[in-house]
């Protein structure tokens, strides 16, 4: 089974794709999708973005993706361009009939270190640890993506 994890963001899209074999856990590849909106429009920010995880899609053939739920308190400007985000990777795993769960923040938290409340630095320790990596992986939003991922494969075991 391979998974792969995304932290939705129109400037920083985090990933991170993990293979499940016979029970061993293995990170494939962890990155970033990056635009620019102060050199791109909006549409092709998000052509980007659906163009890399296509790309994405097509060279692991995941079996299921994972992404964040959206939560955003305050700024409804980032909302709306994560909302259009969310969107568009919804779309592509539509179209490879790829099932789709959503995790919360706390979800990925609680999966990893047991603990809801846990901080970043946490995070990416166990991250670390669990995926078995030489040093933690970065930047922060892949680390998310992977994060992400590996939730799901905790919450199915």
């Amino acid at each position: 089974m391979i998974v792969i994890g995304i932290d939705p963001g129109l400037a920083r899209l985090g990933y991170g794709v993990i293979e499940v074999n016979k029970g061993d856990i293995q990170m494939l590849c962890y990155g970033c999708i990056e635009t620019s909106g102060k050199d791109l429009r909006a549409s092709e920010r998000l052509l980007k973005i659906y163009t890399a995880i296509e790309a994405l899609f097509e060279k692991y053939q995941p079996s299921h993706v994972s992404l964040e739920k959206l939560f955003f308190a305050k700024n409804i400007t980032s909302a709306m361009g994560v909302s259009e985000v969310r969107g568009i990777i919804l779309l592509a795993a539509e179209q490879r009939s790829i099932p789709i769960t959503e995790y919360t923040p706390n979800q990925v938290k609680q999966a990893i270190t047991g603990s809801g409340r846990a901080d970043k630095r946490q995070m990416q320790d166990m991250i670390k640890r669990l995926l078995r990596l030489d040093e933690i992986p970065t930047p922060d939003d892949a680390a998310d993506g992977l994060s992400i991922a590996l939730c799901h494969i905790h919450i199915l075991r």
